[in-house]
């Protein structure tokens, strides 16, 4: 810890003190746009859910594209994600602006690549299952428990706990691809390789969210908070254990009555 903190002071030092406060305002403004994008889309898939009277028969022909829901997708992605890595972008922001490594937007660019990527089957997955969470289908809840049943096992396992120490201490990663960060394509395969790591720990969350009505704001903001404090508080390991309790009570419940999907939703 102490290589960690000797390394953090002399990337600040180079760096300078407004990389330090520009990053993270940068970070959290674009966290902003993504949550008020998100919020525009969740109100357009509910008029498409439920149409005015007398346009039932256009439900169907406002379905979201693929592009589209990409669109949709990384703007969630980015309220949702960015909050939580401040930190680690800030580590490499400093470290870009002292002429270490690559310019910063390389490495945010293969963070983003891998969360849009999941955009694909997360859009299978929607279009499969608006319909029937809209309806509170009972194998909709039933699916939904499932999932949260998963998430809950997913929290406690090894690799879990692997993925989130990455997330929360990267500086070993960064220092193991050492010199390939100076070029652009090795900022990129970090950005990337530090996305999986993040996709790791959190895949389970997003299939939550999709299990639980993509664009629903209010699981969007738990998930995200979740997120972050699993990331960046002192006892966040702890807490990513507590969640796993919750997602298994809320599993049970589905699974029993699956009825209540349209509550949680």
């Amino acid at each position: 810890m102490a290589t960690v903190g000797v390394l953090e002071a002399k990337a600040a030092r180079s760096a300078g003190p407004g990389i330090g406060l520009l990053t993270p305002a940068a970070l959290l403004t674009l966290a902003a746009v993504g949550w008020w994008w998100s919020a525009r889309m969740a109100d357009d898939m509910t008029m498409r859910a439920a149409p005015p009277t007398g346009m039932d028969g256009m439900a169907g022909e406002h379905v979201l594209t693929v592009g589209a829901f990409l669109v949709a997708w990384l703007a969630m992605m980015t309220a949702m994600m960015f909050p939580a890595i401040t930190p680690v972008v800030k580590l490499y922001g400093r470290a870009a602006a002292a002429g270490r490594v690559a310019p910063l937007p390389f490495f945010v660019a293969g963070y983003i690549a891998v969360w849009t990527s999941m955009g694909l089957p997360a859009y299978a997955a929607w279009r499969a299952l608006m319909d029937p969470i809209d309806d509170g289908r009972q194998w909709a809840g039933r699916l939904a428990g499932v999932v949260l049943l998963a998430a809950a096992v997913w929290q406690l396992t090894p690799l879990k706990s692997v993925c989130l120490r990455h997330c929360r201490s990267p500086i070993s990663f960064f220092l193991r691809f050492g010199a390939k960060v100076s070029r652009p394509v090795g900022a990129l395969r970090m950005g990337v390789t530090h996305g999986l790591f993040c996709l790791g720990c959190c895949w389970a969350l997003m299939a939550v969210l999709v299990a639980l009505g993509t664009m629903n704001l209010a699981w969007m903001a738990g998930l995200a908070l979740l997120i972050l404090v699993e990331k960046n508080a002192p006892f966040g390991e702890r807490v990513a254990q507590l969640a796993a309790i919750a997602f298994f009570g809320f599993g049970v419940a589905l699974l029993v009555r699956p009825e209540t999907l349209t509550t949680l939703t």
